[in-house]
Order: C-alpha cells, then structure tokens, then sequence
C-alpha cells in the first residue's frame, strides 16, 4: 500500500463516495505538471510537444487500468460531462437503429437526465427496475432489450449502497442483441476490477484522489459514436475544449497509485464495512442497513433510521467529527428523497451513507460505531418533545 501518512482525509470524513482527498501520488504529478504541462498540446513547438508526451502518457496510464487502448480513452471536463457524451453521443449514432433507451432505475442522476433529455428529443426510454437489494435482475435487463434498441445502461455498482451489479451478464445480452452497453463505472474506479463487457464507460477523478475537473470517456474500438456537442478537434474530436494537461496527469498518477492502494487494502476496508452492518444492527433500534451485504463494494454501508431525519442526524454527527452523507448525493440539496432508495422500496428518510476513504483507521470506525446510538436516540427523544 502507498504511504498515506503525509496526506489523505482528516480523521472522521467518512464520505469517500462524494469524493477522495488528494491521493500523494496526483499532487506530486500536479506539481510536476503546472511547470512541464502548461502549453498548448495541440502545437508543434518544443513546450506543446512536451505538453503532449504528459497527456499521451496519462492517456495511457488511465488505459492501462481499464483494460483499454489508449486511443480508446478520452478526458472531459467532469465525471458528468463523460456520462452525458457517452449516453447522448451512442444514442445519436445509432438513430437508424432506433430511438429506444434502456437504464436501471438506479442509475445516477446524470444518467437519468440524459434520459430525460433523450425523451424530450422524441425518444423512448425503459427503467428496468432492481430488487430490494438495489440489483438489477439481468434476465429482466435482457428482456427490455428490442430490435430499436439503440444503448442500454448500466452501473457498475451503486453511488448509494454500493450494490454492485450484473454488468457481465447484462454485456452478454447486450452482445447478442447487438446493442452497445454503457457502464458509468464513477463509483468503481481504482476500489475493484473494471467489469467486462463494456462498450462506452465513464469515470470521474476526483472519486480516485485525482482533482476535481477531471472525467474519463472511453469509447471501444469498433463502437459507433457520434458527438452530440457542435464539432471540435479536441480529445478525438470527442470532447471540445483546451485540456487541462496538469490535473490529468494527476489524475492519471492517482487512479494508478489508488488501484494499488485498494487492491492491497480492499479487504481490511470492506472488514470494517462488515462491522459497521453488524454493529449499527445490533445497536441502533429501528434501523434497517440497506443494500446488498455480499455483492457490494468494499468502502461503502448505508442505512436508514426511523424517526429521525437525515439532516439533523448528520448535523449532530458532524458536531461529533464525522463527515457523512444522507439520501442521493446529487439530490440532497433539494431535499427530494433518494431515487435509489425509492427504487428499492426502502425507508427514503433518517439514511445515512458511510463511505470509507483510502487508509482509513479502525479506531476512526471504533469511535463512530461509540457515538452513533446516542446521537440517534438523542434526536429521536428531542423529536418526541416536540411533539
């Protein structure tokens, strides 16, 4: 595992899945970067050619972890601008197939709203539900595919729960439909093994301790893609914009270091999401810990209390130390109730998401496992003394 001692998230931020504080090894790249990487790759003079080699090389590094080619590989501005190409531009290149979409109906919002934005252009969009899990059942996944199927969707694992998904099973099917998949894999990038079978896949840096403003698209070769953005000769003509060459070679140096780190770490870290599922069930009444407590990632555990709201729970926990999130981490700030949840047909109220960041401390989990049960129980008597 790399050093993490001289960097990494402030004892109690148990939010990874929002995002990773810097990785060492990206800022040490950034560094480098802002001096060697500031001109413009596309020119032909000495600063831009070495410009170029950076962004050539963090191509291939990124490739690297993704099983990829690197011409397969393109950066964007965001982990959201990746999804919105990738869905907008597989759909517009398949119109003389058809016009139908399919997505799980857990997806990430920014999935869904370019579903949204595809059914206001004319199309056709199925939701393919999930179990109480949050799985999708890939025989269903299957089933929703037609002969006007243009793309399907589906998540690596959940931005929520951290149930991870059929995506072999669903590529299988997509193959022999002849239906090109895409896998928004934001959520598992660097903690597990990239799922096959893909055919568009997006990424988003900040989630691997990489800066924020950083978004991988990749594109398998032979796929059909057409951007929906006016042209730009930029990324593979697949993305319009100067790069930011500096933060992606750090991102690049990130994902990199950041899949070693879990690939060793993995286990003591999805230990200790075990102990928390065991531990939040056996001493908080009236809980229910929601996804799927097998076939999840390794950092991440929600769960729901009743009567007690999410806000103020996570305002009395941060009052303790800790840095949690509460309900769709898109979402929250319009108070909607999670989507995800929704769709699973769990409690949608008093939910709690722990993701464990990279070297996280077992005496960090110790001392939140402590608090928890009186936090909630002192929000639950206040509630009932206003009532």
């Amino acid at each position: 595992m790399a050093d993490t001692s001289t960097a990494g998230a402030p004892s109690g931020y148990f939010d990874a899945a929002s995002t990773e504080a810097p990785h060492p090894a990206g800022r040490a790249a950034l560094l480098e970067a802002l001096d060697a990487g500031w001109a413009d790759p596309a020119r032909l003079y000495g600063p831009a050619r070495a410009t170029r080699l950076l962004l050539d090389r963090a191509r291939a590094r990124v490739a690297g972890v993704l099983g990829a080619r690197p011409d397969e590989v393109s950066f964007t501005s965001s982990g959201t601008q990746a999804v919105h190409l990738a869905v907008l531009g597989g759909l517009q290149a398949r119109r003389r197939a058809g016009r139908h979409l399919v997505v799980g109906a857990v997806e990430h919002s920014s999935v869904l709203h370019a579903a949204e934005e595809h059914e206001r252009g004319g199309g056709e969009v199925t939701v393919v539900g999930v179990d109480r899990a949050g799985r999708v059942d890939p025989e269903e996944f299957a089933a929703a595919l037609r002969p006007d199927t243009a793309l399907a969707c589906l998540q690596s694992a959940n931005h929520e729960v951290g149930t991870v998904q059929p995506v072999a099973e669903a590529a299988e099917a997509c193959r022999a439909a002849g239906v090109p998949l895409f896998v928004d894999a934001a959520q598992s990038l660097g903690r597990a093994d990239v799922p096959p079978g893909w055919s568009f896949l997006a990424g988003s840096a900040h989630k691997w301790g990489g800066p924020a403003g950083v978004g991988v698209l990749a594109v398998r070769k032979g796929t059909r893609w057409r951007s929906p953005l006016p042209a730009d000769e930029r990324e593979g003509r697949r993305v319009p914009g100067f790069e930011n060459v500096p933060a992606i070679a750090a991102a690049a140096a990130a994902l990199e270091a950041y899949r070693a780190d879990m690939a060793a770490d993995a286990p003591r870290v999805s230990a200790l999401v075990d102990r928390i599922r065991a531990e939040v069930a056996r001493s908080v009444p009236d809980v229910e810990v929601v996804g799927d407590p097998v076939r999840r990632l390794p950092h991440l555990v929600t769960f729901s209390c009743l009567y007690v709201e999410g806000e103020a729970l996570l305002t009395e926990l941060d009052r303790l130390g800790f840095a949690v999130s509460s309900g769709s981490s898109c979402t929250a700030d319009t108070l909607r109730p999670s989507h995800v949840l929704e769709a699973m047909g769990v409690l949608t109220h008093g939910n709690v998401r722990v993701s464990l960041p990279r070297g996280v401390a077992a005496a960090d989990v110790d001392r939140f496992l402590g608090v928890l049960p009186a936090a909630v129980a002192r929000l639950r008597e206040t509630l009932r003394a206003g009532t």
